[in-house]
């Protein structure tokens, strides 16, 4: 398989990368861990005429914590957040996710940002950035914007990232102290990718009454979604055996199951409840 011809030129910074997308007239695309974006230009479902590779601005990478945020560079690889001290202590879930990416290549090269930007529906990180409340920094022509996870992801392989900009870092709130979360998928046997995928933040009270729930799902529709309707749910109650079947039921509401060879959209809404279930329930331990 080889893509169509294109040039490639290398950025040395964000501001450069800009203004060689604004001269490229959209037929540019950006290049970092390239484990997206290489294999469709191979079965040609993409085919620019120029790659602008970022892969070298040194800006765009690392992990900080910054108030009760942890602040991610679109630049850094899976493998570096899911072994970096500072998300195993204050968003164990997002390191769990991305020990689960691809296979140690992908872990090895693919990049947060380039993951999260190509929004692809069956990728681990959307369900995460969603139940940690994500906050997505852009730069593009006009300057800087703040971008949130609730409103980015807007169908597969579509963001509300704007034209000629780039993804500079992903930032994530810090659950409560205390607060329980993990992240559990079923992969799909050939690729790796979620066939179903359930991130879950669970924060209770000195009570035992869950005080606030965030559940994070992706691999089932056309986007990964926050599950609202479990969520309000699960909150005020105790987190028991019996109360996480009654809110797993409600994971899918109002969400049009996507459908294809490997799963139908009948069967993916099952996964949808049973992972539900088996993520909550490893949070009683």
């Amino acid at each position: 398989m080889i893509p169509s011809a294109f040039d490639y030129t290398r950025a040395t910074s964000v501001e450069e990368a800009v203004k060689l997308l604004q001269a490229a007239g959209g037929e540019a695309k950006l290049l970092a861990g390239g484990h997206s974006l290489l294999p469709m230009m191979k079965i040609k479902l993409t085919s620019p005429g120029k790659l602008i590779d970022i892969g070298r601005i040194k800006e765009l990478s690392g992990i900080r914590k910054e108030g009760n945020r942890l602040v991610v560079g679109a630049l850094t690889t899976h493998r570096q957040v899911a072994a970096d001290p500072l998300v195993r202590k204050y968003a164990p879930v997002l390191a769990e996710a991305a020990s689960q990416i691809g296979d140690i290549q992908v872990r090895n090269r693919g990049t947060v940002g380039g993951n999260l930007a190509h929004a692809d529906p069956a990728s681990d990180l959307p369900a995460v950035a969603l139940a940690l409340e994500a906050e997505f920094e852009v730069q593009g022509p006009d300057g800087k914007e703040t971008l949130d996870a609730g409103g980015f992801f807007l169908g597969p392989l579509i963001t509300a990232l704007p034209e000629n900009s780039i993804l500079t870092s992903v930032s994530f709130a810090i659950p409560p102290e205390g607060a329980k979360s993990t992240y559990l998928k079923y992969p799909h046997p050939a690729s790796g990718y979620a066939v179903v995928g359930v991130a879950a933040v669970v924060s209770t009270g000195p009570d035992g009454m869950v005080n606030d729930a965030r559940i994070g799902i992706t691999g089932v529709a056309d986007t990964a979604y926050r599950a609202e309707e479990a969520e309000r749910a699960l909150v005020g109650k105790k987190l028991s055996e019996q109360t996480i079947l009654e809110v797993a039921a409600l994971a899918s509401e109002g969400q049009e199951m996507a459908s294809d060879l490997f799963a139908s959209a009948e069967y993916r809404r099952h996964l949808t409840r049973v992972y539900t279930i088996r993520a909550l329930k490893r949070l009683l331990i």
